[in-house]
This record gives C-alpha cells, structure tokens and sequence, in this order.
C-alpha cells in the first residue's frame, strides 16, 4: 500500500514537471519571435534613417551642430561650474575665517580661561563664551560654536566636557580634534578646519555638508565652529539649472542658426537639382530666379545659362535630326522611280538569262538579287522615317499570336532548310488571342525567325508561345554564336552587327531588329533579348493582350529554361519534339506564383 502511494504520488509531480518544460519551450518560442518581431522593425527604421540622413544635406549640417554645440557647452559648463563652485567655497572660508577670528580674541579674553578647571568656574566661564559667541537670531549666515576642555582635563572635578550651540561635538573629525591638540600643546593658537558631515542637535539624522573650524583657547580649552555650507549648495543647484537650461536653450539656438543658414544654401542647390531634373525630362524651357549678386546668384545664373545653351543646342539637333529624316525619306521616294525602271529592266534580263552567256547569265542573277536587297532596304528606310516622324498607325485586331507565329515561319524555314536545320514550335493548346497590328506582328516575328535561323550556325531554333491573362509572350531560341555581355542592348540599333565580317547569306539590310522594336513599342510591348556566347540567344516579344494595356510581366523567362538547363541543347530540342503538351507545361511554368513573370527582363 506505501508503495502504491508512493508511486500514484511521483506520477502527478512528473506530469506537471512535463507541462512546465512545454510552457517553458512556448515561453521560448514567443520571445525568439518578439525578438525577431523587434529586430525587423528596429531594422527597418534603421534603414530609413540612413536613408533619410544620407539624402538630406541639411539634417546632416544641422544634427552634427546640435551634437557638437552639446559637446561645446557641456565641457564648458563643466569647467565654469567647476570655477563657480572653487569661488563659493573660497568666498564661504574666507568668511568663515573672519567670524574665527573675530571670535577668538573675546574667548581668549574672557576671565579664567588660563585658570585651571574646577566644577563650579568652568561650567560658568564655558557659558559665557559660547553665550558671546552664537550667533543673533537675526544673523545673515547660521553657525554652531562649541567650546570643549581639553582631553587632559576631562575628568572630575567637571563632569561636563564642554558647552554647544548648534555642534554636535562627537561629530567633531578626529583629524582635527588631534590637530588642535597639537597646536595647544605647543602653545600656539592657530585656526584649522576641514570639511565634514555633521548633525544638528535637533536633527541628528539629517546630515550637513560644513566647515568645521578649531582653534585653542588657553592650555585648557578648545573652540571649535561649524558652519553650513547649505546655502552655498542651494546657490550652486540654483546656478546649476540656470546653467543648464542656458545651456540648452544655447544648443537649439546653435542648431536653428544652422538651419536657417543651411536653408539658405540648400534650397537654391535643391531648385538646382529639380530644375536639372526636369531638364532631364525634355523641359528646356526651365530656369532658376536669381536674386541677388552671391554666389548662389551666380548657380543660378549659371545654370540659366547652361539650360540656354542645352535649349538652343537640342533645338539645333533636333532641326538637323528633322532635317536628316526628311532627307531620307525624300530620298526613299525619290529612289523608287529610277529602281522602278532598273527593276523592270532587270526583270527582262532575269527571265532571259537562260538565252545569255555564262557571265552574262551571272551578271543578271546577281543584279536581281541586289535590287530586291535595294528594294527591300528602300522599304525599311521609309519604315524607319515614319517612326522618326511619329506618324507611324497601329491597326489592331484579334489575332492568334501561335498561328502568326506558324506563318511567319515561312522564309525562315527555307532558309533553315538550306542549312540542314529546323524550326520547332512549342504552342499551348489553347489559342493565344491578342489585339495586335497582324502586318506588324508578322514583320516582328520574320525578323526574329530569319536572324535566329542566320546566327544559328546550322543548328535547330525553337519558337515557344505562352500567354497569361494580361499579356501573350513569343521567345525564339537559337544555339548560335550568341552575344556578348552588354550586345542585348547594342543588337537593336540600326545597321549594328555582332560579327561585320560575317556576310549576310539572306541579304538583309540591318534594320530589321530596329524595325522590329519600334512596332513592339508601338503596341505598347517589349522586345528583349539575351545571349550568351557559345550558348545561344534568345529575343522575347511581350504584347498586352489589350490594345492599349500595359504590360507588368512577361508569361515567358527571358533565357535558357530549367530543362535546356538540366541537359543542354540536345535536351532541349528532344522537349521541342512533343509539341503542344511541352508548350502548354512550359507555359504554366511561367504562370506558376513561384516563377515571378519577366523577372529577366
């Protein structure tokens, strides 16, 4: 039966030891997430306090003045107070000194004090002298006197040591008591004193900071003062605060000059700057006020100049810029009536070159390939002059951007053909339908098909469609050359070639990736590309699926995809192989919430 009770007793301790621990854990787990919870924000109000100091000029000028300025008063203050309160005490001991001796001589003179100590006379004479010595009641400064026997004479036949006023005598410092006795004993009647702690005979616990003076009387007495250095400490504290708010109101009166005198400075930079930036925007008809003959007047002077100079300068460019565009479409169209007449003479001789000489049959093969190239070139040249002259006008309409893509396909699937590759498409199985300019879309994707069957180097290019709610997305892949960091960029400009020695087998005429951007900007979409050298490229069109919408993502990553990635091209070109199910896949990819659209671009 104990043990039973033993053990149904232990069983309760070791279920409670047990949800202790848990809410001990619990405990644990709620202050590593409190802390984390504070971390974060203290963090975070960090960094906008860095940001806001490092881009404000004036908070910097006027928070370092405000901590230097502290530190300036303060050490001064500490240095002044330090003087006041040696002054105070200089002038307090000075005046305690007097009021010593000014005493000492009417204790010294006082009848009996050479004579030996007896009961009656001691206690009487003792009187006296602290009775002449106290303090009147209407005194300006408030002291305690004391008179004692010396230790020697102590005893009986007196059984009082000695008469008070205000002195609580066995708080007299022992460093003094034994000083004065060794004055007396030499004869000599000197004042010393020290500072001490004492109380007050109607206080005792009430400790007071004082001056504690004594002196010898005769060979038998002593005659010691205290007086309170109380009024001395309330005068301090009084100086103290005064010293302290003077101080204070000191440091925000510095901080304030140097706010006002920042203001002056950074306001006029601050109009600078926002005058420079909306010079940036294509504003040149900004200017600054000047005021004055300083040298903020002269900024702003300057910089009127300076946005003078630039208006009259983009003025110039821009007249020489319109100039140039109309030069270049006059000449476009003046162009085509002379290849008109040439074309349809070398269109004679084309069709009669079977009846010709074997030069002479050259000879007409080659012209009619460089007057389509001409041709072709004269035709961009015009496209270009429109966009230059803003006259450029979209028509759109519903298309399905995967059977464009299919068609579009045509010249570029020749041409791949020719070099022993192919073109593989990766479709979803559901439309793609767009408002898109049909005419300008297909040019886009002829442009991209045709440049990635060119710089492919005789391997496949894949074509994958892809589309989410707001935007349709077309990527070319091609294994080629690729480009060089920082080419992405340079690939789009007019006449630009990645290899100048590289001859154009399709006879194009370098204009077709510019071409190609401005109708993707025209629609409001992207044209972006990457490469690699050795590792191909890949350009990605990105249109709204709305005429007019504007894009937030792209369904599609800009680059190589997790599966070129794992195995290479071969892999790549094996997943091309399956068609529509790959491209549905490869486009909820792109949809997933873990693949941030557009994230390359």
């Amino acid at each position: 039966m104990k043990a039973a009770a033993t053990r149904s007793g232990e069983a309760p301790s070791l279920g409670a030891l047990a949800a202790a621990r848990q809410a001990l854990v619990r405990l644990r787990r709620l202050a590593r997430r409190g802390g984390s919870a504070l971390q974060r924000r203290l963090r975070a109000a960090h960094i906008v306090l860095r940001a806001r100091w490092l881009r404000s000029l004036q908070l910097r000028v006027v928070t370092t003045t405000l901590v230097i300025s502290a530190v300036v008063v303060t050490v001064l203050g500490f240095f002044l107070m330090q003087q006041i309160t040696s002054d105070q005490l200089k002038a307090k001991e000075l005046q305690s000194g007097n009021v010593v001796e000014n005493g000492l001589p009417s204790a010294e003179t006082e009848t009996g004090v050479d004579a030996r100590p007896s009961a009656s006379t001691s206690l009487n004479l003792m009187d006296t002298i602290v009775g002449k010595l106290e303090p009147p009641p209407d005194a300006e400064s408030s002291y305690g006197v004391a008179i004692m026997l010396a230790p020697g004479y102590s005893g009986p036949p007196v059984y009082r040591l000695g008469e008070t006023a205000g002195v609580v005598t066995g708080e007299i410092p022992d460093r003094l008591s034994s000083k004065v006795e060794q004055l007396q004993k030499k004869g000599e009647s000197t004042v010393s004193f020290t500072f001490a702690s004492m109380g007050s005979p109607s206080a005792p616990n009430r400790m007071v900071t004082g001056l504690v003076y004594g002196v010898p009387v005769g060979p038998y007495y002593q005659l010691y003062y205290f007086f309170p250095l109380s009024q001395v400490q309330q005068s301090l504290t009084q100086i103290q605060r005064t010293l302290l708010l003077a101080g204070v109101v000191l440091v925000f009166l510095f901080a304030a000059i140097a706010a006002l005198v920042t203001r002056w400075v950074v306001t006029p930079v601050r109009h600078a700057a926002r005058g420079a930036q909306r010079l940036s925007t294509g504003k040149l008809d900004e200017r600054m006020p000047v005021r004055g003959v300083d040298e903020l007047a002269a900024l702003a002077a300057s910089f009127n100049e300076m946005a003078a100079s630039l208006q009259e300068k983009m003025g110039a460019l821009e007249d020489l810029s319109q100039v140039q565009r109309q030069f270049v479409s006059d000449v476009s169209h003046e162009l085509r009536t002379p290849l008109t007449t040439i074309k349809l003479a070398a269109d004679v001789l084309f069709s009669a070159r079977d009846r010709l000489e074997g030069d002479v049959s050259r000879s007409a093969e080659v012209l009619q390939s460089q007057l389509d190239r001409f041709e072709s070139l004269l035709t961009d040249l015009l496209e270009i002059s429109r966009y230059d002259a803003n006259v450029a006008v979209l028509d759109p309409e519903p298309v399905d951007i995967c059977d464009l893509a299919r068609q579009s396909a045509d010249v570029a699937q020749q041409l791949a053909e020719r070099r022993g590759a192919k073109i593989e498409f990766r479709l979803p199985a559901e439309p793609c339908i767009a408002e898109a300019d049909r005419v300008r879309v297909a040019r886009i994707l002829r442009n991209l098909l045709v440049n990635a069957v060119e710089h492919g180097e005789g391997r496949d290019a894949v074509v994958t469609v892809a589309g989410d709610s707001a935007a349709v997305a077309v990527a070319v892949r091609d294994y080629g050359i690729g480009l060089a960091p920082g080419e992405e960029r340079l690939v789009f400009d007019r006449f630009w070639r990645a290899d100048p020695a590289r001859a154009r087998t399709t006879g194009g005429t370098g204009l077709g990736l510019a071409i190609a951007l401005e109708d993707a900007r025209l629609h409001g979409g992207w044209l972006e590309a990457w490469g690699e050298l050795g590792r191909g490229s890949v350009f990605r069109l990105t249109l709204p699926r709305n005429s007019g919408g504007e894009l937030a993502g792209s369904p599609l990553p800009l680059g190589p995809d997790d599966t070129e990635l794992a195995g290479g091209p071969a892999a790549a070109t094996l997943a091309g192989a399956n068609g529509v199910a790959g491209a549905a896949a490869g486009g909820l990819l792109a949809d997933a919430p873990g693949v941030p659209a557009g994230a390359a671009g």
